[in-house]
């Protein structure tokens, strides 16, 4: 098959795919693997959140590296190469009992995950745009809540069968491994040979001073919701095990989380082309303020489930506005202004990302629970959706 031959939808399947293995599996199964840690290594919370931190903090180094245009090699090299190493972390994750070394891999697996998303989406969103099927970009999102809700259906059956945390590390980098050849045939080496548009220079050449305050608010608004979200997206499935009235949802938490999240893009770009940006990301914060509080005080499985529910639902939605809200805003002051202001939410979001898990492991080492952690999570995210409104 040639390569121009692919189809579009093709295409965006190989990134769906792409990106449920990289993050559905790679950054996020560490949630529902956690509690069978916690049980089978005595793993205290204060420690499992230096450990999801040390992943974030991956995260952010390598996605603000992916956003240089210094990087040698062809986008498909590194984004192959990020799920190859997504794949040999998890397995390492397996062979592992020390915290040093857990935090090692991590922060690997994190750095992994975020050239997989960077260039595989760089890959697959260009050419769907240049085939003229830019809508397809959201089944190529999807891909985050469907390996979520793949990861959760994987360790819920590995358990099952008996599997100890190990096992389920070990499941997880086979089922990337596979994922990575099936990738590497539906995204192909060359895109299709028509030229890009060439884009036009801002009136000022891009030197305009274009950080103003809205621009800060939202900056602040979105390192508040990667702070807000994390807590919940890290320790729900922990939180459902050691709660003796939540034990029961505990097999269907994770996977609420990915059903939700899968469609969730085109929901909220829905919204977005009603609302406006701006006013359907302080919506979609409010939401899962709501969501995250239900976590914390609920002790009916329907209701938790429930929180579950609003947290998949929104918070790739949220990734999402707050991107195309800065590009739209920054882009009159040149392309160069777009990349450095993408490269400050990034950084904002990851700030928040890295210190919530490490805050909710130490205040559950202080209270006993993670209800205050995730009260002061949604009450981010009510300050977040303030600052992106007004």
């Amino acid at each position: 098959m040639k390569t121009d031959d692919r189809s579009p939808v093709t295409l965006a399947i190989g990134g769906l795919l792409s990106l449920a293995a990289a993050m559905g599996i790679g950054r996020f199964v560490y949630t529902p693997i956690l509690p069978f840690m916690t049980d089978g290594l005595l793993l205290p919370p204060e420690q499992a959140g230096l450990i999801a931190a040390a992943n974030f903090l991956g995260y952010l180094a390598g996605a603000l590296a992916g956003a240089t245009r210094s990087l040698p090699g062809a986008p498909r090299t590194w984004f192959l190469g990020g799920l190859l190493v997504s794949a040999l972390t998890s397995g390492a994750m397996a062979a592992s009992t020390t915290l040093e070394a857990f935090l090692i891999i991590r922060f690997v697996s994190g750095v992994a995950s975020a050239f997989a998303l960077v260039f595989s989406t760089t890959l697959v969103l260009d050419r769907l745009v240049l085939a003229g099927r830019g809508g397809l970009s959201a089944l190529h999102f999807a891909g985050v809540g469907a390996g979520i809700a793949f990861s959760a259906l994987l360790v819920a059956g590995l358990a099952r069968a008996g599997a100890d945390w190990r096992g389920l590390w070990l499941g997880s980098s086979v089922a990337t491994f596979v994922v990575l050849a099936v990738a590497a045939f539906l995204v192909p080496a060359q895109a299709p040979q028509t030229p890009a548009p060439v884009p036009s220079s801002p009136p000022d050449g891009g030197k305009s001073d274009f950080l103003n305050a809205s621009l800060i608010r939202l900056i602040l608004a979105y390192g508040l919701f990667g702070f807000g979200y994390v807590i919940t997206a890290t320790f729900v499935s922990t939180i459902a095990r050691t709660t003796p009235q939540l034990q029961s949802s505990e097999p269907y938490v994770w996977l609420t989380v990915g059903l939700c999240a899968a469609p969730s893009i085109y929901l909220w770009n829905r919204i977005a082309a009603r609302l406006g940006a701006r006013k359907a990301f302080s919506l979609a914060c409010l939401l899962e303020s709501a969501g995250v509080t239900l976590t914390a005080i609920t002790l009916q499985p329907a209701l938790f489930l429930a929180g579950a529910a609003l947290l998949g639902m929104t918070f790739m939605g949220i990734t999402a506005l707050g991107l195309m809200e800065v590009r739209r805003q920054s882009s009159p002051a040149g392309p160069s202004a777009v990349r450095r202001m993408l490269a400050i939410l990034t950084a904002s979001f990851g700030l928040g990302q890295v210190i919530g898990p490490w805050f909710a492991g130490e205040l559950h080492a202080l209270t006993g629970d993670f209800s205050a952690a995730s009260i002061a999570a949604a009450a981010a995210l009510v300050v977040a959706a303030g600052l992106a409104f007004f």
